[in-house]
C-alpha cells in the first residue's frame, strides 16, 4: 500500500505541546536559582538536547519506518526491553536508589530510564498479539490469558523498582487495546477487578502508597509533611487566577513546590498562565487524543489500529493522571506530564511513539479520509 500524507493536525498538536512544554519547563527550572542556580543552564540544556532535539529526531525516524516492520520484531523488542529494565538492579550499571526507587541506568554522561522503553514495547507486543489472533481475542486462551501473562511479567519488573504509577498507565492502555480488539466485556471486567484488588493490596503493603490515599481523602492533615506537595500545588494554581502571574513569575517554584520541574509542573503552569493557560494545555491533550483515535479508526489494518490506540491512551492517560493529581482530584502521582515535565528519556520515547502513530496515519483507508 502506497503511503499517503501524514496527519498534519496531529503533528501540529504534538509540536505545539512540545513548544509550550519547553516554555513552561524553562520557567519551572528557574526554581533552582533559589538554591544557587549553578545547574540551571545544565538542566535546560539536557531537556532541550535529549528531549526536544533527540526526541524530534526519533519522531522523524519512526514516522518514516513502515509500522508493519515493527510488528515483525515486536516480541524481540519486548524481551530486549525487559532485559534492559532488569539492569537497573545490577550494581555499577544501575544508578542505585534515588528517592527510594531503582529506575535508572548510569550511562556515565547521563542517565537512562528503561521503563519508558518497556512501556512502548509492551504496547507494541500486545498490539501485535491481538492482531495475530484476530477474532480469537474473545476467547480466554488467546485473548485474556496472554494479556494477563504479559502484564504480569511487566508488572513484576515495574513493581520491584518500584514504579507503580507507570505500571497503572500500561494496564490502562493495554485494557483499551483489549476492548478495541473486540475482547469480551466480561473478561475485561475480570481483568479490571484483578487489577483493582492487586492495587488495593499494594496500597496496603506499601506505606508511601497508603499515605497518598490518606492524604487524598484528608488533604488538610499533615500540611507541613505528607500533604505539603498537594497544598502547595493548590496554592500555586489558585494564585494564578484566570490569566496567571506571567511567565517566570511563579512564587511557589522557589523552595515551596516540591518537584516543580516534574510531578508538579502543571501547578507552575497554573500559577504563571492561569486558568486560560492550563485550559489550553488540557484542550491540546484532548485534541491529541481525538486526532490520534481518528487515525486508529482509519488505520488500514488491525495492528495499526491497536498500536495507535495503545500509544494514544498511554500518553493521554499519563498526562491526565498528572493533571488530576496536581488538582487534588485523585491521589498524588509521581508521573511526569508528557511533553512538559523534566525527563529526556520520557520525551525521547514519547516522541518516538508519536512518530509511529504518524506513520500509521500515512496508511489510512482512502475511502474515509476527511
Amino acid at each position: 500500500m502506497k503511503p499517503l500524507k501524514a496527519d498534519k493536525v496531529f503533528i501540529a498538536t504534538t509540536f505545539i505541546l512540545v513548544l509550550a512544554g519547553l516554555i513552561i519547563f524553562i520557567s519551572a527550572s528557574m526554581g533552582v536559582l533559589a538554591k544557587g542556580g549553578d545547574n540551571f543552564t545544565s538542566i535546560v540544556f539536557k531537556q532541550i538536547l535529549f528531549g526536544v532535539v533527540f526526541g524530534s529526531i526519533a519522531l522523524g525516524i519512526t514516522s518514516r519506518i513502515d509500522y508493519h516492520r515493527i510488528r515483525e520484531v515486536a516480541l524481540y523488542f519486548f524481551i530486549a526491553s525487559l532485559i534492559t529494565t532488569i539492569l537497573v538492579f545490577v550494581p555499577v550499571i544501575g544508578l542505585g536508589e534515588v528517592n527510594g526507587a531503582k529506575r535508572w541506568i548510569n550511562l556515565g554522561f547521563t542517565t537512562f530510564q528503561p521503563a519508558e522503553l518497556l512501556k512502548l514495547s509492551t504496547i507494541i507486543y500486545i498490539a501485535a498479539w491481538f492482531a495475530s489472533v484476530k477474532d480469537r481475542v474473545r476467547t480466554f486462551k488467546y485473548g485474556t490469558l496472554p494479556l494477563i501473562i504479559v502484564l504480569s511479567i511487566t508488572g513484576i519488573v515495574m513493581l520491584l523498582q518500584p514504579d507503580t504509577d507507570t505500571f497503572v498507565v500500561i494496564v490502562c492502555a493495554s485494557l483499551s487495546m483489549y476492548v478495541a480488539a473486540g475482547g469480551k466485556w466480561s473478561h475485561f471486567l475480570i481483568i479490571a477487578m484483578i487489577g483493582l484488588v492487586g492495587l488495593a493490596g499494594l496500597i496496603t503493603m506499601r506505606p508511601y502508597l497508603k499515605q497518598r490515599v490518606l492524604t487524598f481523602f484528608d488533604p488538610a492533615s499533615n500540611a507541613l509533611t505528607t500533604s505539603w506537595q498537594i497544598q502547595q500545588s493548590l496554592i500555586a494554581i489558585g494564585s494564578g487566577g484566570i490569566t496567571g502571574r506571567g511567565f517566570g513569575q511563579s512564587i511557589q517554584k522557589f523552595n515551596y513546590l516540591p518537584e516543580s520541574r516534574s510531578d508538579s509542573i502543571f501547578a507552575v503552569a497554573g500559577e504563571e498562565f492561569g486558568f486560560i493557560g492550563t485550559a489550553i494545555i488540557t484542550i491540546l491533550f484532548v485534541l491529541f487524543s481525538i486526532k490520534g483515535l481518528q487515525i486508529a479508526l482509519r488505520a488500514s489494518d488491525s495492528f495499526g489500529k491497536l498500536l495507535t490506540v495503545g500509544i494514544v491512551i498511554l500518553i493521554v492517560c499519563q498526562s491526565f493522571i498528572n493533571i488530576c493529581s496536581t488538582l487534588g482530584l485523585i491521589p498524588l502521582s509521581g508521573l511526569p506530564l508528557m511533553f512538559v515535565s523534566q525527563g529526556g528519556t520520557a520525551m525521547l520515547f514519547g516522541m518516538a511513539a508519536v512518530g509511529i502513530v504518524i506513520n500509521v496515519s500515512k496508511y489510512q483507508k482512502k475511502s474515509i479520509i476527511v
